[in-house]
């Protein structure tokens, strides 16, 4: 008897999700060390995205002291580096951290890039090879999220603040999720 299509993708694509999903449960893989191979994402209208979330490691421990910590997979590995660089004047702050907590966080933020180990990711769709963006809010994928669906003028409302506070809108932002809400 021959498998339908659809059954085998299913089993195919399933069957590691599952195990991944039960090793993370147990503990056998420690979220820190999730890859941005098991990021996944779907740009179709009104399903959302999923990233992996910083929960339980360095970036959470840190980035989270001053706002929610990004998923690594929002930006390109050139931009973080760029970010992590600049953190004297870390837009307008001073975010200095120790020299191996900095290298830490930077090691964590590259390896689980928009780009890492030369995957293609739809957050990159829209950037030239060598554009660097800073900030989420003006790459080509958070307008194209976020442009028509959001009125300018929510980001001013006090409950908001700005672009950078996702989990105004997107409640389990903290956790990787950003359904439409």
């Amino acid at each position: 008897m021959r498998i339908p299509l659809s059954r085998r993708i299913a089993l195919f694509t399933g069957v590691p999700l599952a195990l991944a999903g039960l090793m993370l449960a147990t503990g056998l893989m420690p979220r820190s060390q999730v890859k941005a191979e098991s990021n996944y994402e779907n740009e179709g209208g009104g399903e959302g995205q999923s990233f992996p979330p910083n929960s339980g490691n360095i970036v959470q421990k840190e980035c989270s002291a001053c706002h929610m910590a990004y998923p690594a997979g929002f930006l390109p590995a050139r931009s973080w580096e760029a970010i992590m660089a600049g953190l004297k004047d870390h837009f307008g702050e001073n975010a200095t951290l120790d020299e191996a907590t900095a290298k830490s966080i930077t090691d964590f933020l590259t390896a689980n890039a928009a780009d890492a180990d030369g995957r293609y990711s739809r957050v990159l769709r829209g950037l030239g090879p060598d554009d660097v963006p800073l900030r989420i809010s003006e790459t080509p994928w958070w307008k194209r999220r976020h442009e028509g669906e959001v009125r300018p003028s929510a980001f001013n409302d006090p409950r908001v603040g700005s672009k950078a506070n996702c989990v105004a809108c997107h409640r389990d932002a903290d956790q990787g999720y950003y359904e439409d809400d």
